[in-house]
């Protein structure tokens, strides 16, 4: 498409047709200004056979409105603030398995590390729960490994729930393993139960939801509270790492970008008497840059799914979007595009300055949706990547270990950026 200039045009993915639009304004119409008619991601959920499916993220209409309306109250500035403690009673754990392979003389792999950090603090935040065990993976951590491993049997599973979609209700298929569903359901009702038992009441995304329950708990199921639970970490552990892990590559490589964050870092911190807390965070401005450059170069997800639920004429042109059809928006494309980033290839966090910022089309950088389908807990998962990457780099210098494989090759059959044979550096106690 960008070879022929073509602003939109269509496709087929197995035997579904796609249209897929490249154009921003034609982009910013589908997500935002008609909004109307694109308000469905068409992801398969079964609320009977698959409760855990039914999220914020899979469902619409009236359930994701109301699903919407009552978790937008746990993303707002004030609750993450009151989150952050939890946040930080993690980062420990962070730096001691860093030091543990230094005094091992080995190099870590990155996306190993950020794994398990992000999964300690989706943990605290949203289950309330403390594992926080120094060698061994969580049983939630050990769930979500076999939740994003993708059997032949789940892969057949896909291609009836994509293509055919009621099909897939009448055949009672689940897609979410049978044991992970009765194990996420099971934790986060006793958490509830003890919590009311015993009177306790934590600043965490759980006890939000509770307390939404509470007062009508018609309105808000247990099953959807897990649902909403399980998402959260499916999401974290899918997006976050992944930020992290490639931030942490890029870092590596550019020694003098690497420099000026911890500079960053701790001219910052100095103002707060050497203590992170939230509003330390919200100053660093460099930081915020090489994150967002990260989004932009490495995107989790390397594209956007929205359902047309009305006939749609696309602006300018005879072309009309037929109902039913799935419309796919190529992030990963629009990122790497030269016509808004010159040289797409290169690491530079100069793109995100003030300056910059202002010149580009906003629409030339998605990484979390935009809309009303945007990303809900996308500040979320900006502060805890600035923890992780605050914490690692005030206590560690990171270079590259021979055992990665440059140029990364990116492993084709995840929706998420993962590096093939992994990201593997070597860190230097400062």
């Amino acid at each position: 498409m960008k070879q022929n200039q073509w602003k939109h045009g269509g496709v087929f993915i197995q035997v579904t047709p796609i249209y897929v639009v490249r154009d921003l304004h034609l982009l910013k119409n589908i997500m935002t200004k008609d909004f109307q008619y694109f308000p469905h991601r068409g992801l398969y959920y079964n609320e009977k056979d698959d409760p855990l499916s039914c999220h914020i993220f899979n469902t619409s209409g009236p359930k994701w409105r109301r699903m919407r309306t009552n978790l937008s109250q746990i993303f707002t500035p004030g609750k993450l603030k009151s989150i952050f403690p939890l946040l930080l009673s993690c980062k420990e754990i962070l730096i001691k398995k860093i030091e543990t392979e230094i005094n091992r003389k080995i190099p870590f792999e990155a996306k190993t590390i950020a794994d398990s950090f992000i999964g300690d603090v989706i943990e605290s935040c949203v289950f309330g729960l403390d594992w926080q065990n120094f060698s061994e993976q969580s049983p939630i951590q050990q769930f979500g490994r076999k939740i994003f491993r993708r059997s032949r049997t789940r892969r057949v599973k896909g291609f009836i729930v994509d293509n055919f979609p009621k099909l897939g209700r009448i055949l009672n298929i689940a897609l979410i393993p049978k044991d992970a569903s009765t194990f996420f359901l099971k934790i986060v009702e006793e958490a509830i139960d003890y919590r009311k038992k015993q009177h306790i009441v934590r600043h965490d995304f759980l006890q939000v939801l509770t307390e939404l329950r509470n007062e009508d708990e018609s309105y808000l199921k247990i099953e959807e509270i897990a649902a909403q639970c399980f998402i959260f970490f499916l999401a974290g552990m899918s997006t976050s790492p992944t930020a992290i892990s490639f931030a942490l590559y890029e870092l590596a490589r550019n020694e003098d970008i690497q420099e000026r964050v911890r500079e960053e870092v701790g001219k910052v911190l100095k103002k707060y008497q050497n203590v992170i807390t939230y509003e330390a965070i919200q100053e660093m401005k460099y930081l915020e840059q090489v994150l967002d450059e990260t989004l932009r170069k490495y995107p989790p997800a390397a594209y956007l799914n929205r359902k047309c639920v009305k006939d749609y004429k696309v602006f300018g042109t005879d072309v009309v979007i037929e109902k039913g059809t799935t419309v796919v928006i190529p992030v990963l494309g629009i990122h790497h595009d030269e016509e808004f980033y010159p040289e797409p290839e290169k690491f530079d966090p100069e793109r995100f300055n003030d300056t910059n910022k202002g010149l580009r089309e906003s629409y030339a950088f998605i990484p979390f949706g935009e809309g009303a389908r945007i990303c809900i807990g996308m500040r979320f998962g900006q502060i805890q990547s600035k923890l992780a990457l605050i914490s690692l780099l005030r206590n560690f210098k990171f270079t590259i270990n021979n055992r990665t494989q440059e140029p990364l090759k990116m492993k084709k059959s995840t929706l998420v950026l993962t590096a093939e044979s992994g990201i593997w550096l070597n860190a230097n106690k400062l």
